[in-house]
C-alpha cells in the first residue's frame, strides 16, 4: 500500500497547489490587512489572528502568477513555517481553498529539470489529484526569501 500524506488542496490563477495539513492552523475569509511602507510586492501586510500579529504574503505575486481581484472564494490561510531558524505563524493569501485530500508519497515526482531558468524551489514535489496536477509547494522555502517583520510572533 502506497505511503500517504494527507494535503490541503488550493487554487491560484488555473493551478492547484496542496500544503501539508499539519501546517496550516486555520482557513480565515478576506478581512482588512494593515499595509506595511515599503514592503515588498508579495507581501500585503498584517492581520490580527486570536491577538497575534501575522504577516501575510500573497500567494499569486509570490509566484510571478497574474494579479487579480479579491472574490468570495478569496481565503488567506493561516500556516506555519520555519523563516530561517525560527518557526513562524504566516498568513497566505489564495484565490480558493478545495479540500483535504491524500496523495501518494511513491507517486510524488521532482520539479522538472528545465535549467537554471526557472526558479523550482518553492515546490516540494509534483502529484496528481483527479488526473490534474498538484503542485506540493515547500513553504520553508517559500517564506525563506520574503521580507517579513520581525515583529511577528513566532508560532505557537
Amino acid at each position: 500500500m502506497a505511503d500517504q500524506t494527507q494535503y490541503v488542496t488550493l487554487g491560484a490563477a488555473d493551478s492547484l497547489f496542496a500544503v501539508p495539513v499539519e501546517r496550516v492552523q486555520q482557513i480565515l475569509e478576506t478581512q482588512p490587512i494593515a499595509a506595511m511602507p515599503h514592503a515588498p510586492a508579495d507581501f500585503l501586510g498584517m492581520i490580527d489572528v486570536r491577538g497575534q500579529s501575522v504577516p501575510v504574503m500573497d500567494l499569486r505575486k509570490r509566484l510571478a502568477l497574474p494579479a487579480a481581484e479579491d472574490s468570495h472564494s478569496t481565503r488567506i490561510m493561516v500556516l506555519d513555517a520555519r523563516v530561517g531558524e525560527a518557526p513562524r505563524r504566516i498568513g497566505l493569501k489564495t484565490d480558493r481553498v478545495f479540500e483535504v485530500t491524500a496523495l501518494d508519497a511513491d507517486t510524488m515526482e521532482a520539479p522538472p529539470d528545465l535549467g537554471a531558468s526557472w526558479r523550482t524551489e518553492f515546490v516540494a514535489g509534483v502529484g496528481r489529484r483527479n488526473g490534474a496536477f498538484v503542485t506540493v509547494l515547500d513553504l520553508d522555502r517559500l517564506f525563506a526569501a520574503a521580507d517579513l517583520p520581525a515583529a511577528s510572533g513566532a508560532a505557537a
